[in-house]
């Protein structure tokens, strides 16, 4: 296994990180046998685990906790906080007050029962799971560099962070005198390279590391969802939009003979791709069973050539998204009209 440094922390991790999103009642509901592909992970090099608390309702965190025992210090383990613990991603969940967000107030308890469930005095990597427009930069950046000062955490960072936010982090952290985040987690693909325009020279430019997520395009890249077919997948049963986007099954299907013309399966492309960017540290891999671990970990020497990246920037040119994933965070100025409409009264050029 290559190692490699996240960003300016000096730490070394795998180019694959495991996602443990699938471990628990959302995906692998067998604690014993989330445990084995853990320690199946862990034993092919890979030592970089990302969680976060509102997995499976904290469930997540404890199957991870319980296939660390013993091994804790050799693996960089990330976990996440910003959303309520019982959010459900097809139902939402009943709000309640301070109970999410990136204030002080919360992100000091939902670390405290992180730790916890994780069954650790700390951890490596602990991210804001999105940005929280209602809670003030300096508020979240000085709570956690508290923690970091505690010994609580190593090192903090972001995730689907737009630019702008990377930004004005780094200029607050640098006018307050805070520590100031050291990785972002966005989203990356094939189908997805937005964030090639701003977000990864931003990070870059800032010396962070990036750990990116949904690699296989929300599954999309793995070969199982294919246009005018019926797919019995696990995650076709969640009626996620992305898996039945006509633009995205067009390019993943002029995406399959490339991958057979490579020699490769479509999900070690997608992996090969996404890790060859030099703003990407690693890439999460987020595996429900044994068979999809081992899949994945077959193409860990894949590397693409420059003829096929330059076909894969034909289908889908550098910096262009195809379609959205449903998981993507949207900026205020996207979800609230008022932030986009003037009123009523005011819209008229006379």
């Amino acid at each position: 296994m290559q190692y490699r440094t996240l960003g300016g922390t000096g730490i070394q991790v795998s180019p694959y990180a495991l996602g443990a999103m699938m471990f628990g009642g959302v995906g692998n509901p067998d604690h014993d046998d989330s445990i084995k592909i853990i320690h199946r992970a862990l034993d092919a090099g890979i030592n970089f685990v990302d969680t976060a608390d509102m997995y499976s309702n904290g469930e997540s965190e404890e199957i991870v906790g319980k296939a660390l025992k013993g091994r804790r210090d050799e693996v960089v383990l990330a976990t996440k906080a910003r959303f309520p613990v019982n959010f459900n991603p097809r139902g939402g969940t009943a709000f309640v007050p301070n109970r999410s967000g990136a204030s002080r107030r919360w992100l000091i308890r939902a670390l405290e029962d992180s730790l916890r469930r994780l069954g650790t005095d700390y951890i490596d990597l602990y991210q804001i799971h999105q940005p929280d427009p209602d809670t003030d930069m300096e508020e979240t950046l000085s709570a956690l560099t508290d923690l970091v000062r505690a010994g609580k955490v190593r090192a903090f960072g972001t995730s689907s962070m737009p630019a702008s936010d990377i930004v004005r982090a780094h200029w607050t952290a640098e006018r307050r005198g805070l520590l100031r985040p050291r990785t972002e987690q966005p989203p990356y693909s094939i189908l997805n390279r937005g964030i090639e325009r701003e977000v990864l020279p931003a990070v870059q430019e800032f010396g962070m590391g990036t750990l990116v997520w949904s690699p296989l395009a929300g599954g999309l890249l793995t070969g199982r969802y294919r246009k005018n077919q019926q797919s019995t997948a696990h995650r076709a049963q969640f009626g996620f939009r992305h898996l039945q986007d006509e633009r995205r099954l067009d390019a993943v299907e002029r995406l399959i003979p490339l991958a057979e013309e490579a020699g490769m399966p479509l999900n070690h492309l997608a992996m090969a791709f996404v890790i060859a960017h030099p703003g990407v540290t690693s890439a999460i891999i987020g595996p429900r069973t044994m068979e999809h671990l081992d899949s994945s970990l077959a193409g860990l020497d894949v590397t693409l050539t420059d003829d096929v990246l330059d076909r894969i920037d034909e289908i889908v040119p550098p910096g262009t998204d195809i379609g959205r994933l449903d998981m993507a965070y949207d900026t205020p100025a996207v979800l609230r009209p008022g932030l986009r409409r003037r009123p009523a009264a005011e819209r008229a050029a006379a």
